[in-house]
């Protein structure tokens, strides 16, 4: 099993380009919320039955999804599982706020559009292809390069 610092290492030949890395900076994270947004909207009819919990808050798909992509992070790393489920905390809560005053599905659709537009642009200006496009993990690695490269400690030395 590759350790994190090798997926990162893996995922930064892909994102070199100062435009593609700014680019990624904003679409990742766009997309990793509108992800949970989109969830957020799959009826929960099957968990309401099987969950003890009521709070809207908690039963939707979009948790349920979270203690997977958790346990996937917390293989590679404690502090970053910790991290992103910070990141999907503030996540969820957002798009729950906004469920009451745009239609999420919609508005969460646009931004996944939007974002994965705007990643294709800078793998053009990259001149090379997505990372996912050769193993699918990649989709989870972006999400924890994005906040290892924005908030490490090297980057502001």
């Amino acid at each position: 099993m590759k350790t994190l610092q090798q997926w990162f290492d893996e995922y930064e030949v892909s994102h070199q380009h100062p435009t593609n890395k700014m680019i990624h900076f904003i679409c990742v994270p766009a997309i990793y919320f509108s992800i949970i947004g989109l969830l957020m909207c799959i009826p929960t009819d099957f968990i309401e039955r099987i969950s003890p919990l009521q709070e809207p808050l908690i039963d939707n798909w979009a948790v349920v999804a979270m203690f997977f992509v958790l346990f996937f992070y917390s293989r590679l790393s404690l502090m970053m599982a910790i991290k992103i489920s910070l990141f999907s905390a503030v996540c969820i809560t957002i798009n729950y706020v906004l469920s009451f005053q745009v239609s999420l599905w919609k508005f969460s659709l646009v931004i996944f559009i939007l974002a994965w537009t705007g990643q294709f642009y800078g793998h053009r200006l990259e001149g090379k292809k997505p990372s996912f496009l050769k193993d699918i993990q990649f989709l989870l690695i972006g999400p924890a390069w994005v906040i290892e490269t924005m908030f490490s400690s090297k980057n502001h030395e």
